[in-house]
């Protein structure tokens, strides 16, 4: 059969494929998804779940019209394959491809550029409401959320909302039994005895065939007979958790059986009011090797595999990262002292966690996709006396900012903060960049916030912080560790340290960003230019030390992996401020006041002037303006002019 995924300009064009030749497109967007997986590390298993349901709503729906957002938007492959972008597939997470995740400047069809989980349900409620005011009722609304997900309160707080006002709202839930690792907690099991009911499954697969053999018109027939199973629903549930809210609740459906679906959406998709579809789907499904191992393969590394789908070589980084440190230090950490516990939200995989969650099952919580609690439930167990730590990505972390002022900053409970994939994180792109967290961190009362600058440090700050009596944050990036050789001074409160001396200069590097500073010093004495690099360590409390080497020195350069409003540059100018001290010209490299587009963290480095060419051109801009005169202002986000 000729190929037909490289027809398809539009969803328009799926209206004239017949039953045969949707499956067949299903087979060939797998296809395009393995070659790319294949190619680069790229969201996968969640994907290759998700292309029945993808090309059933676009077969039923017009999302040229009517609104669809997908959350979690990682999902988001096979929808990108059908409305427009095949042919620019093959640069998906790469410097100036498409993004990752739905971005409304790539097509009209992407509404929100969604990284966060449980968001959907709100803004896709949010649409129907405002189209309705707009008059345009005629629009439908869909969200597709993920079981993993659903336990967000968001994610109640706008289902309670929807069965309040009533508007016309379509919720798939797309149930495969997994978030990035499989999913946890009550209403998981709670899915678990929908799934696996043996006696209602088997009246939902008889009734099925029944409403598989009557045509789509005439749908009084159908919606009896799904009247019928919500009854039946009721009596073997004792009424289902999305009813009493107000919601309608149909399913769970095959998700991987095109005509099933499209047979469901078309009865449903002019339901009155919000109703939630329940789709059963496979993470994985089509690709033999993820659908048995769909934790790894929600983001593999490249790999090869033969005709067979077999893996033939995965071809893994030997590089150590910052993760695999944090992962150590925190086992050991609660090998010594059974009072330590660690937390993470759905990120066990991630966080490179397995191991600890194996050895320590008592001492291990994941809480899944639910931050807020995860940071709320911490200042419990610390408030017993435990000393938790919390083991969050940085941009998920920032779901919890008012648990972190009110449980933890404003208790002063000992809390330890985690924060993996602090500043650049690639390909992943604005979403899920940690840009944020040393603005949202030094802001609060009695948290230390720490930035190591090499393993080293990052060892040494998770020990120091299990022995504070206050809450502690250490963020470290999705990076290979650097290890700086040499006599280090052990980590005391509010004290960093200096690597390098010289008089014509003063770089004060802010975590791991040293690497590069002291490789930028390190050319800088190749030209006769010497400069002291400091390794700051500490953003709050910051060392005195720092502003007594600024008053000394020429210039200064704050070197950051952070947006620069609110970041450690502006800590050191605060503090230069109120200490009044008369220093040279201080120049801040950091993340501008922009969202940073998605790239190789080495390449987006390089643009902004973060590595060692852009530090080192910063500093000899500002010795040669010291010396010939005017001093030409280096810009504010680093970048090279």
């Amino acid at each position: 059969m000729a190929d037909i995924l490289p027809t398809i300009m539009s969803p328009r064009d799926l209206a004239g494929l017949t039953i045969e030749q949707l499956e067949q497109l299903a087979v060939e967007m797998r296809r395009s998804l393995t070659e790319v997986a294949a190619s680069r590390t790229a969201h996968f298993a969640s994907n290759l779940g998700v292309v029945e349901l993808c090309l059933a709503l676009h077969r039923v729906f017009d999302f040229s019209q009517d609104r669809l957002i997908w959350d979690t938007g990682h999902q988001i492959y096979p929808h990108k394959l059908i409305t427009g972008r095949f042919g620019r597939f093959g640069t998906i997470r790469t410097r100036g491809g498409l993004m990752g995740y739905p971005n409304p400047e790539e097509s009209p069809y992407d509404l929100f550029m969604t990284g966060h989980a449980g968001c959907s349900v709100s803004t896709a409620l949010g649409l129907a409401s405002g189209d309705d005011i707009a008059g345009h009722p005629e629009r439908r609304s869909v969200a597709v959320i993920g079981d993993g997900a659903l336990p967000s309160g968001i994610v109640f707080e706008a289902l309670n909302n929807a069965g309040f006002l009533k508007k016309r709202l379509l919720v798939i839930l797309n149930d495969n039994k997994m978030s990035i690792c499989p999913r946890v907690g009550g209403l998981a099991e709670y899915l678990d005895v929908v799934r696996e009911n043996p006696w209602y499954r088997g009246f939902k697969q008889q009734a099925g065939e029944i409403i598989k053999g009557m045509p789509v018109v005439g749908g009084s027939m159908e919606r009896m007979l799904l009247n019928v199973k919500d009854s039946l629903k009721a009596t073997l549930h004792g009424g289902t958790l999305f009813e009493t809210m107000g919601v309608r609740y149909f399913g769970p459906v095959e998700g991987h059986s095109l005509a099933n679906l499209i047979r469901y959406l078309e009865l449903l998709k002019d339901a009155d009011g919000p109703v939630l579809l329940h789709v059963l789907t496979e993470k994985g499904h089509g690709f033999k090797p993820a659908e048995a191992d769909p934790v790894f393969f929600h983001t593999p590394a490249p790999f090869e595999c033969d005709d067979d789908d077999c893996i033939v070589s995965i071809k893994k980084s030997s590089a150590r990262a910052y993760t695999d440190v944090a992962s150590l230090a925190i086992g050991n950490a609660l090998r010594r002292d059974r009072r330590v516990t660690v937390l993470t939200a759905a990120m066990c995989q991630g966080n490179k966690l397995e191991p600890v969650r194996a050895e320590f099952p008592d001492q291990f919580f994941d809480v899944g996709i639910c931050e807020s609690h995860a940071v709320a439930f911490a200042a419990g167990q610390a408030k017993a006396g435990c000393r938790p730590i919390v083991d969050i990505y940085s941009t998920f972390l920032q779901r919890s900012f008012d648990q972190i002022f009110q449980e933890v900053s404003l208790q002063n409970l000992p809390v330890v903060f985690m924060l993996d994939r602090a500043g650049l994180t690639g390909p992943d792109g604005p979403t899920h960049h940690g840009s944020y967290d040393l603005g949202y961190m030094r802001l609060f009362p009695n948290v230390a916030v720490l930035a190591p600058g090499d393993e080293h440090d990052l060892n040494a700050m998770l020990d120091w912080a299990l022995e504070q009596p206050g809450p502690v944050a250490i963020r470290y990036p999705k990076a290979s560790v650097d290890n700086h050789l040499g006599p280090r001074s052990p980590i005391e409160r509010g004290r960093s340290e200096t690597l390098r001396r010289g008089g014509d200069g003063l770089i004060v590097a802010c975590g791991t960003l040293l690497g590069p500073s002291l490789v930028a010093a390190e050319r800088l004495a190749g030209e006769g230019i010497s400069v002291t690099v400091v390794n700051a360590r500490f953003v709050k409390p910051l060392d005195p030390a720092i502003l007594e080497l600024m008053e000394a020195s020429p210039w200064t350069v704050t070197v950051e992996e952070n947006a620069l409003p609110t970041g450690f540059g502006s800590a050191v100018l605060e503090a230069a401020n109120d200490a009044q001290i008369h220093s040279g010209p201080i120049v801040r490299l950091g993340l501008p006041d922009r969202f940073v587009e998605h790239g190789e963290r080495g390449e987006l480095l390089a643009e902004l002037g973060l590595d060692a060419d852009g530090i080192a051109a910063t500093c000899r801009r500002l010795t040669t303006g010291r010396q010939q005169g005017p001093l030409v202002t280096a810009t504010a986000d680093g970048a090279r002019r």
